[in-house]
């Protein structure tokens, strides 16, 4: 199987319709959370996992939108009132079996509190070695790795709309992992709703 992996969209339709153009084709899409941006919700992009049939897993943007502290926004008349309450079943954690192997998929971590930064070089990571699983996805960091702890391949797409990723020359990113042979291929592109200023001298 070929599994598409995006994270980190915040409402970024453009960059995540590109992503999944330049993955070519896969069997399914995978997001890691973090699709929104704070108050702001993207009927887009929410219209598109849906659209796509992707596996989606709630992160902190997403849990801060839909608490009580995001009334308004919930209540704004440009919100899709069907999408929101689809993005809001939507699980926190996924477990589940492809290609015959055990993937496990969340937004930060897999304990609690679940909002630590699990970038390449935290120590945290080896805590991972722990989870029965084949491949760990996440996001949260928007920095990209693809590396083995343990049993499981851990592979952090970076960011599918909000780069802050030095190592990447703060491009947007996605990945692909092929579950037959465990390659995973990483595709970073610019932003396109961002400007690069270009200074003259």
């Amino acid at each position: 199987m070929r599994l598409g992996i995006v994270s980190d969209v915040h409402g970024n339709i453009e960059a995540l319709d590109i992503a999944i153009e330049q993955m070519g084709a896969v069997d399914e899409l995978l997001c890691a959370g973090d699709a929104c941006y704070q108050f702001r919700f993207s009927n887009e992009v929410a219209a598109r996992l849906r659209e796509v049939g992707a596996r989606y897993v709630l992160g902190n943007h997403e849990e801060i939108l839909l608490s009580p502290a995001g009334i308004r926004a919930q209540e704004s008349a440009r919100v899709d009132q069907e999408l929101l309450e689809w993005t809001r079943s939507q699980p926190s954690t996924i477990q589940v079996e492809v290609g015959g192997k055990r993937l496990l998929m969340f937004h930060a971590t897999p304990w609690q509190p679940n909002r630590d930064y699990l970038y390449p070089s935290s120590p945290e990571l080896r805590k991972l070695a722990a989870e029965e699983a084949d491949y760990i996805i996440y996001g949260h960091t928007h920095y990209q790795m693809a590396r083995r702890i343990g049993r499981a391949l851990v592979i952090n797409p970076g960011s599918t709309g909000d780069p802050r990723d030095p190592n990447n020359d703060f491009q947007v990113s996605y990945a692909v992992l092929d579950t037959e042979t465990d390659a995973v291929e990483i595709g970073n592109f610019s932003d396109p709703t961002r400007t690069i200023a270009k200074h003259s001298g």
